[in-house]
C-alpha cells in the first residue's frame, strides 16, 4: 500500500465516509446488511488471519474503515447491538476450527503408533512444557522489541527453568518406551489454531509457532469471542431489566388509571345522586308551593263566595226595608 493510500485509509478511519463530501460513498450505510458487522467491531477473521497459512481471502461482505468510523460515532449515541451479529459470526468460525481440530486428532490417533496410557501422559507433559517454553520465548521477543529489556531477561530466566523441567520429562518419556519408538516424531494438534506440534520441536520452532501471526490471531479471535459473549449477556440482561421495568411502570399506570377511573365514576355517581336529590328537593318545593297556591286559591274563592253571599243578603235586606217603608208611607197617606 502506497503512502497516499495509507493516508486515505487513516482519514477514513478517523473521519468516516463524509470526510470529503463524497456522496457516492454515503450510499452504503454501516447499518446495511451487506456490511460486515465483525469488521465494524475489528474482529473479522478475514482481516486477522490475512497473510497466514489459514488466509481466508476477502470477506464476502463490505469492509470499509470509514464505515467503521461511522459506526463508532453512532454507537456512542445509541446501542446498535451489532455485537450479536459479530458473536454469531465468530462462533460459527471457531466451531468449524474446533471441528477440524477434532478431525486432526482422530487422524493422528489412527496413524501414530499406539502407546500406553502412562507413556501418553508422559508425552503430554513434554508437550505442555514445550508450549510453556514457546509462549515464554514469544513474550520475551515481544518485550525485547518494545524495548523492555529487563522484563525480557527475566522471562528468559524462566525459560531456562522450564527447559530443565522439560529435559527431566523427556528423560522419563525416553525411559518408558523403546528407543526405536522414541525416535518417531510424536505429533500433537494445537488446541488454539489446529496446527501440528512435534514432541521434539526445538525452541526456535516453538517460539515461531506461539509467537506467530496465526496462533496469535486465533488467540485474538477467541478472546474477542469471549468479550462479545459477556457484552451480549450484559446487554440482554439490561434489555430484559428495562423491559421488565417498562412493564411494571405500564401496569402501575394501568392500576392508577383504574383507580382514577373508579374515583371518577364515584364522583360522577355522587354528582348524579346530588342532582337527583336537588331535583327531588326542587320537585318537593314545587309541590308544596303548588299545594300552597291551591289552598290560597281555595281560601280566596271561599272568601269571595262568602263576600258575595253577604252582599246579596245585605241588598235583599235593604230592599225589604225599603219596600216596608214605602208601604208604611202609603198607609199613612191613605
Amino acid at each position: 500500500m502506497s503512502a497516499q493510500a495509507q493516508m486515505r485509509a487513516l482519514l477514513d478511519q478517523l473521519m468516516g465516509t463524509a470526510r470529503d463530501g463524497d456522496e457516492t460513498r454515503q450510499r452504503v450505510k454501516f447499518t446495511d446488511d451487506r456490511v460486515c458487522k465483525s469488521h465494524l467491531l475489528d474482529c473479522c477473521p478475514h482481516d486477522i488471519l490475512a497473510g497466514t497459512r489459514m488466509d481466508l481471502g476477502e470477506c464476502t461482505k463490505i469492509h470499509d474503515l470509514a464505515l467503521r468510523a461511522d459506526y463508532e460515532i453512532a454507537s456512542k449515541e445509541r446501542d446498535l447491538f451489532f455485537e450479536l451479529d459479530a458473536m454469531d459470526h465468530l462462533e460459527s468460525f471457531i466451531a468449524e476450527c474446533d471441528r477440524r481440530t477434532e478431525l486432526a486428532k482422530k487422524r493422528l490417533a489412527e496413524t501414530q503408533e499406539e502407546i500406553s496410557a502412562e507413556v501418553s501422559a508422559k508425552a503430554e507433559k513434554v508437550h505442555e512444557l514445550n508450549e510453556d517454553i514457546g509462549k515464554l520465548l514469544a513474550k520475551a521477543e515481544q518485550l525485547g522489541a518494545e524495548g523492555n529489556v529487563d522484563e525480557s531477561q527475566k522471562i528468559l530466566m524462566e525459560v531456562e527453568k522450564v527447559r530443565a523441567k522439560k529435559k527431566e520429562a523427556e528423560e522419563e518419556y525416553r525411559n518408558s518406551m523403546p528407543a526405536s519408538s522414541f525416535q518417531q516424531q510424536k505429533l500433537r494438534v494445537c488446541e488454539v489454531c489446529s496446527a501440528y506440534l512435534g514432541l521434539h520441536d526445538n525452541d526456535r520452532r516453538l517460539a515461531d509457532h506461539f509467537g506467530g501471526k496465526l496462533h496469535l490471531g486465533f488467540i485474538q479471535i477467541r478472546e474477542k469471542l469471549d468479550q462479545l459473549r459477556k457484552m451480549v449477556a450484559e446487554k440482554q440482561e439490561k434489555r430484559n431489566q428495562d423491559r421488565l421495568r417498562r412493564r411494571e411502570e405500564r401496569e402501575r399506570e394501568e392500576r392508577m388509571g383504574r383507580r382514577s377511573g373508579s374515583k371518577n365514576r364515584d364522583r360522577r355517581r355522587s354528582r348524579s345522586r346530588d342532582r337527583r336529590r336537588r331535583r327531588s328537593r326542587s320537585a318537593s318545593r314545587e309541590k308544596r308551593k303548588s299545594r300552597s297556591r291551591s289552598r290560597e286559591r281555595d281560601r280566596h274563592r271561599r272568601h269571595r263566595s262568602r263576600s258575595r253571599s253577604h252582599s246579596r243578603g245585605h241588598r235583599r235586606g235593604s230592599r225589604d226595608r225599603s219596600s216596608k217603608h214605602k208601604k208604611e208611607v202609603w198607609t199613612i197617606r191613605k
